[in-house]
């Protein structure tokens, strides 16, 4: 579905949840795909909105499910919110919520973790959000520390069914400050454009490659670059007319683009 162009990529930037694997299982020709972007030694980067792991943790997962990516070649909500903070206020303070992929993050940003009059409250996924952390940063937002959020997304998958995400627990803090948060994560373009400075490529050869209208490809759109739709994850054909945007190209999944590397 969806001509080619004879545009020339030279970058890949992907999702991975719905793109690359599903529920821990690999998606067909992921694998294959990841395997020619390192033979021809193509830069790219496997993005995800996932705060909780760090890119160590996500690359043995990968690796676990059969697809081979290096951890300097996942780049995460987490890794953009510190690059993000360390360009706003270098070696600046932080309370925050959230698991091991945000706080080694943004320790290995030269943030220090406080309670006490941090610069900022940065809130990212945890599987057991605390009334109390909940309760702590409300207060240290009322007294002015400004409000960042890894990503806006509502809900996270589990077996059991949907878990409240971070946009969620944003909108009760939101609710009891009058203050919004700013997102760095999908849809978010800042954090295509870190991760576009992290393997120095240029937007004009580099395509996106997500499973999401409303977060990969709006958000590869707005950052300049060339977008395929993956019908292996949430949207299913029908769906992308509802949009009043198009990615560039639609495909059944990641196979199809294994001979355009």
């Amino acid at each position: 579905m969806g001509a080619m162009t004879s545009r020339t990529i030279e970058c890949w930037l992907t999702d991975m949840d719905g793109v690359l694997v599903h529920e821990g299982e690999a998606i067909p020709g992921a694998a294959d795909f990841i395997a020619a972007l390192r033979e021809h030694e193509r830069p790219f980067l496997v993005l995800t909105n996932n705060s909780i792991y760090t890119a160590r943790d996500l690359a043995a997962r990968l690796a676990h499910s059969g697809i081979d990516v290096p951890e300097e070649a996942i780049w995460t909500s987490a890794l953009a919110t510190a690059t993000f903070l360390t360009e706003q206020v270098p070696n600046g303070s932080a309370y925050v919520i959230g698991e091991a992929g945000l706080t080694t993050a943004m320790h290995e940003a030269g943030y220090t973790l406080t309670e006490s009059s941090p610069d900022y409250v940065v809130l990212g996924e945890t599987r057991t959000y605390s009334f109390e952390a909940i309760t702590k940063a409300i207060r240290l937002i009322k007294a002015g520390a400004r409000f960042i959020a890894t990503n806006p997304d509502t809900t996270g998958p589990s077996a059991e069914g949907p878990l409240p995400a971070t946009g969620a627990v944003a909108a009760m803090i939101t609710a009891a400050t009058g203050r919004s948060p700013y997102y760095v994560g999908k849809p978010n373009p800042m954090m295509f454009r870190s991760a576009l400075n992290r393997v120095e490529a240029h937007s004009e050869t580099t395509a996106m490659i997500g499973d999401r209208m409303d977060t990969d490809v709006v958000a590869g759109i707005e950052a300049g670059l060339e977008t395929f739709l993956v019908l292996t994850g949430s949207t299913a054909p029908e769906d992308v007319d509802h949009h009043p945007f198009r990615p560039t190209h639609v495909v059944d999944s990641v196979a199809d683009l294994v001979d355009r590397v």
